[in-house]
């Protein structure tokens, strides 16, 4: 087990230069335990599987990236690691930073260049979102990516915050209870989706970033877009938090906390079977599905 009042006497080449204050230690320990929790929580590691790393060059991929490394560095997590980043074409990128950052760090990496910009400015009329045909232009080229490098899993950035915030998008625009699990099988079953960050506050996120002076890469394409609904959403989580601190923990806590009975799907509750003197009720609202 991880000791959290145990400093390594080694450190990853990712945390060169890292703070000594008490308060950044804090943070990479928080950090590194949140996310061991929520990659034994999910049964993300199978031992000899290779990761590809998916490394946007923002705050959260790169906490991603020195976190994962810190946990193999400490003999913690049993997998191969591979950086990738997908180069998407777009004006200005300054492609020759996360090379530089890898090389100098000793990190394993790949650098895909796919005109996918072009595709998207040329599909998405002015002023609309761009987001979505982004989001699976990149997926596509990422899992091509990682079945070309022997990759079982794809491993993403996504946080604490994104969750609920794709849960909220789905609760006000989309008419379903869902986010983004932190363990998903792609359509195909070939592949994971991993989110091993699930249980990271994105505050921690900016603030070890910060700390670190990582070169952070800003998003000139979806990222860069006012009227979101995802921006509108984060706002309105933001108003919450500061009204009544610790909030977004406790609205997260409820996504692992279904009780299926007192909800609405009968497809996961076997409402009709339901009387008294009939068969005993399930317990905390486990679900009793009909026969098939």
């Amino acid at each position: 087990m991880l000791d959290d009042t145990d400093e390594p006497t080694e450190i990853h080449p990712l945390f060169a230069g890292a703070p000594s204050s008490t308060e950044f230690r804090k943070l990479r320990k928080r950090l590194v335990r949140e996310t061991r929790a929520a990659i034994g929580d999910y049964g993300m590691v199978r031992p000899g599987d290779r990761w590809l790393v998916c490394l946007s060059g923002g705050k959260d991929s790169y906490t991603l990236l020195a976190v994962l490394h810190e946990l193999k560095w400490r003999g913690l997590l049993p997998v191969d690691l591979l950086a990738c980043n997908l180069d998407q074409g777009q004006p200005n990128f300054p492609a020759t930073v996360l090379p530089q950052f890898l090389t100098e760090r000793g990190v394993a990496h790949r650098i895909e260049y796919q005109d996918t910009y072009t595709i998207v400015t040329d599909k998405i009329a002015p002023g609309g979102t761009m987001c979505s045909l982004c989001s699976r232009l990149r997926r596509g080229n990422l899992y091509r990516v990682a079945r070309e490098e022997g990759c079982s899993a794809v491993v993403l950035g996504h946080h604490r915050d994104d969750i609920l915030e794709t849960f909220f998008m789905n609760l006000f625009h989309g008419g379903r209870l869902a986010a983004m699990p932190p363990k998903l099988l792609n359509e195909d079953g070939d592949l994971t989706v991993l989110r091993p960050l699930a249980y990271v506050a994105e505050a921690d996120c900016e603030r070890f970033s910060r700390a670190m002076n990582y070169p952070i890469i800003p998003c000139d394409l979806c990222g860069s877009q006012e009227g979101l609904q995802r921006v509108q959403v984060k706002r309105l989580l933001d108003e919450w938090e500061s009204r009544t601190p610790g909030r977004r923990q406790v609205m997260f806590r409820a996504l692992m906390n279904v009780r299926p009975s007192h909800l609405l799907d009968p497809n996961l509750f076997d409402f009709a079977s339901l009387f008294p003197g009939g068969p005993a009720a399930p317990q905390n609202g486990v679900p009793r599905l009909r026969d098939a």
